[in-house]
């Protein structure tokens, strides 16, 4: 199969990525909670620290309104005990007035000094059931105000949901010239029209890679109508050994004690439970061998006690580069990886891979700099 990259940036390296699990999503044993594993400050920021001293990029923190921590205090938590990596922190678009969310996100921007990504995210608030056109318009016009908070001096917005009128901006200009980059995943038509036309990098979730090529030339075209240009990104998880016969051993130990019960509760209770998305990964275990693999080396397994990203990379070192390269050949440039239990695959997968891999950071390959731009006196409305 032949597949024409279509990434926007001329890059020969990646932007590794880890993940660190604020939602109560840490396992031994996929479904099985673990009083050590419980999402806390202290176990999740041990999680970033560890991606950091492994030499990974950046690391996504995720949003959940039902268990573990708050995101954007959490990001704000690890900028004095990070140096390097990246945060990129999930926002459900709605969930804060955007004036206000315009503000944080750039006052964590400059806590992190340029190391802030978002992950723009459309979903239901809690005891909502919004129709998805409904909820898109509604983030389209969040991250439209973002970027006029970002780079105007005022805001102008008379849409829908959200109605400004010479609002004053002063002092919400990020650290980075224009803002951080957005990354985004959505698979419906809206999902990709907000896309196309606002945000960076477009996230997917694993599938069998004639699929993934699919949706990258989907979201391709719309970025074209809007003269634009997207990378693109892959969130999976990864067992990696020093042979294919252990990762796979490992596979089976992760299932080993799944109460299917329960890791049906455990799907349900995310409120994407029921999106396109997840319905895809869904589509992938039916697919599966008796095993669980919908692709050799794609795992379908971690799907069945968790909502979203249901599949894993697994096989030797060797393989698991083999896997990235291609997944690299078809134009991916961001990868957004974890595993069970976190620390431990984290460090599993730096000392095995990442001493293989030629990696950067998309904000840096962007040329996102600090803005320098004086800022302005006081506006109207201040309180002194």
């Amino acid at each position: 199969m032949t597949i024409v990259p279509i990434t926007s940036q001329d890059l020969d390296a990646v932007e590794v990525s880890w993940f660190s699990a604020l939602c109560s999503d840490d396992f031994e044993y996929l479904g099985v909670p673990e009083a050590t594993l419980r999402s806390s400050w202290a176990h999740c920021s041990a999680i970033v620290k560890e991606a950091e001293t492994q030499g990974f990029r950046n690391i996504l923190c995720p949003s959940s309104y039902q268990v573990g921590q708050d995101t954007l205090s959490f990001v704000a938590g690890c900028a004095p005990i990070t140096d390097k990596i990246n945060m990129l922190a999930a926002v459900r678009c709605g969930e804060m007035q955007p004036i206000m969310l315009a503000r944080t996100i750039a006052t964590l921007d400059h806590m992190l000094q340029g190391r802030l990504t978002v992950n723009i995210i459309s979903s239901d608030f809690p005891g909502e059931k919004a129709a998805s056109p409904f909820r898109y318009r509604r983030s389209r016009e969040v991250v439209e105000i973002l970027k006029q908070c970002w780079t105007q001096d005022h805001v102008e917005h008379q849409g829908e949901v959200y109605q400004f009128s010479g609002l004053t901006t002063d002092p919400a200009k990020p650290y980075q010239s224009g803002g951080p980059l957005l990354y985004f995943g959505g698979y419906s038509p809206d999902a990709l029209e907000l896309c196309g036309e606002h945000c960076d990098v477009y996230l997917m979730w694993p599938e069998p890679k004639a699929q993934i090529a699919e949706r990258m030339q989907a979201v391709n075209a719309v970025a074209e109508r809007h003269n634009r240009t997207l990378d693109y990104g892959l969130r999976v998880h990864v067992i990696v050994r020093d042979t294919e016969t252990e990762a796979r051993e490992y596979a089976q130990h992760l299932v080993s004690k799944l109460d299917d019960d329960e890791g049906r509760i455990i799907r349900e209770r995310a409120l994407d439970s029921s999106s396109l998305g997840v319905a895809h990964q869904a589509k992938n275990r039916d697919m599966s061998d008796m095993a669980g693999f919908v692709e050799p080396h794609l795992w379908t397994g971690v799907g069945r006690a968790r909502s979203g990203c249901g599949a894993a990379i697994v096989g030797s070192t060797d393989q698991v580069l083999s896997e990235l390269e291609a997944y690299k050949k078809m134009g991916i440039r961001a990868f957004i990886l974890s595993g069970y239990p976190h620390i431990d695959e984290c460090r599993n997968f730096g000392t095995r891979v990442m001493p293989h891999l030629d990696t950067c950071s998309l904000p840096q390959a962007y040329g996102r700099v600090p803005d320098t731009t004086p800022l302005t006196p006081l506006g109207a409305g201040a309180r002194h």
